[in-house]
């Protein structure tokens, strides 16, 4: 293998290379100097998103394993994008004293994560999207139980090695039916040989049960609320965005790439569970009151919004899935953002600490505001461009009465939101949150969101970047 062909995993490569300075700095800094691990994790890992950005040829590499193209190295770009602002949002919770031991695990483990994601995207065949989903997988449920002098933290984690195990069972087996019936596991051998038999048909099933599961896409979503709750905010910002992100890529690629054949089958399954994941992510959230799982539920519905891109089976729909995945990671990072900062002074995380917030920190409130509206599609944020295209792609496939049920979700959850709205800037609060100053990551991560929220909507280029590199999957 030649050097050239090593660079198309540079993505890959240079993550691997910040994993490495992040050990090292573990090794060699002791005693006070172990708090700079946090910026020279977080430096590394900014330079590593920058190198990801120039532009790279497109090859196939293994023997067609791996491949990689502008548009997966798109999708791995706005990947890298949402866990750097989770890395500077984390600063200053992991320089609480609690966590000092435990620094550059957090760092580590989600680079790793990172790492199965891009092995993931750029899957050539269903060994590679394997070892890359559980790479992406295993060291989450780590992830989820980090507190671990918090009972709920350990539980999120036992739960999700066990949901996650379950999962990938099922995935695997419906893995199995495809090989036996077609002889290869390479996605261009596959679709070739594929005939649609019965048996085939059930491994589509199969292999669709498994990712839903890891989409949050009803009824596989009862691990949700749990293990969101149990993390830290942040883990569980991880888990709402950039996990979910990774395996809607993924899984809209090997849909149109492997199963062109039986869109039928799964535009039908994925007509119902649309309607059925939207629906009942939005009554669910209407019920919470803690901000977490509130939180969680409205990615369960927005996980339903996204499988609208994909039924429209369409270039359109695929670029407005990595667009509304763009925009849903601005959106989402400000509001847990918001969580986040406030959890990390008061340890508050109900619905009900937030009564009266506008009145002692104004700028948090207007942020959140800001991130729930994108979060609801309201307009001119840009939430709604997002919401906008996914609607477009599913209409332009004839999906016109899934577009109006869809439609008719995006009011209610207007309403569920505004609960959050009306609980800072009306509900009255004898003794609020206290007002306290953001430090400079914090605000930096929020500005950082802000303006993508504003900025992706209204810049036109960026959509039209996108859908240029949509045509060849």
């Amino acid at each position: 293998m030649s050097f050239e062909q090593v660079l198309l995993m540079r993505n890959e490569l240079v993550l691997v290379i910040a994993m490495l300075i992040v050990l090292a700095a573990e090794i060699f800094l002791s005693g006070n100097n172990r708090k700079l691990v946090i910026p020279i994790a977080v430096g590394a890992f900014a330079i590593a998103t920058i190198i990801a950005w120039f532009p790279q040829p497109e090859g196939v590499i293994f023997g067609g394993m791996y491949q990689t193209d502008t548009l997966r190295q798109i999708m791995k770009n706005v990947l890298n994008i949402g866990v750097l602002l989770i890395f500077i949002q984390s600063m200053p919770w992991l320089r609480k004293p609690e966590q000092n031991f435990q620094m550059s695990e957090f760092y580590l483990i989600i680079i790793a994560t990172l790492i199965g994601m891009g092995f993931m995207i750029s899957s050539g065949d269903f060994l590679m999207f394997y070892l890359g989903l559980e790479t992406a997988t295993i060291p989450v449920a780590a992830l989820a139980a980090y507190d671990k002098g918090k009972r709920k933290s350990a539980e999120a984690g036992i739960k999700l090695i066990l949901s996650s195990a379950l999962s990938s069972g099922i995935l695997l087996y419906g893995l199995s039916m495809i090989y036996g019936t077609t002889g290869s596991i390479y996605f261009h051998e596959v679709a070739n040989a594929w005939g649609n038999t019965p048996l085939q048909m059930l491994a589509v099933v199969f292999f669709m049960s498994g990712m839903f599961f890891k989409l949050s896409i009803v009824p596989f979503h009862f691990w949700t609320a749990d293990v969101y709750e149990g993390a830290p905010v942040l883990v569980t910002s991880y888990l709402s965005v950039i996990s979910k992100a990774a395996a809607a890529f993924i899984f809209m690629i090997i849909l149109f790439k492997v199963f062109p054949t039986s869109i039928e089958l799964w535009k039908n399954v994925l007509y119902a569970l649309t309607i059925i994941t939207i629906t009942l992510g939005n009554i669910f959230a209407i019920r919470q009151k803690n901000m977490k799982r509130f939180l969680a539920f409205s990615s369960i519905a927005q996980a339903g919004f996204i499988l609208l891109g994909i039924i429209g089976g369409n270039a359109m729909g695929m670029t407005a899935v990595v667009y509304f995945a763009l925009i849903y990671i601005f959106s989402n990072l400000a509001a847990f953002g918001v969580v986040a900062a406030i959890s990390n002074v008061t340890g508050k995380e109900y619905m009900n600490d937030y009564d009266g917030l506008y009145r002692t920190n104004p700028k948090l409130s207007l942020v959140m505001m800001l991130a729930l509206f994108s979060l609801a599609g309201i307009p001119p944020v840009a939430g709604f461009f997002g919401k906008f295209f996914l609607f477009m792609a599913a209409a332009k496939s004839g999906y016109y009465i899934l577009v109006l049920i869809a439609v008719i979700n995006t009011i209610v959850s207007l309403y569920y939101y505004l609960l959050v709205v009306k609980a800072m800037f009306v509900n009255k609060n004898e003794h609020p949150i206290a007002w306290f100053k953001s430090d400079w990551a914090t605000r930096i991560a929020l500005i950082a969101s802000v303006l993508g929220i504003i900025a992706v909507g209204l810049i036109s280029h960026i959509w039209e970047y996108i859908n240029a590199f949509s045509f060849g999957i």
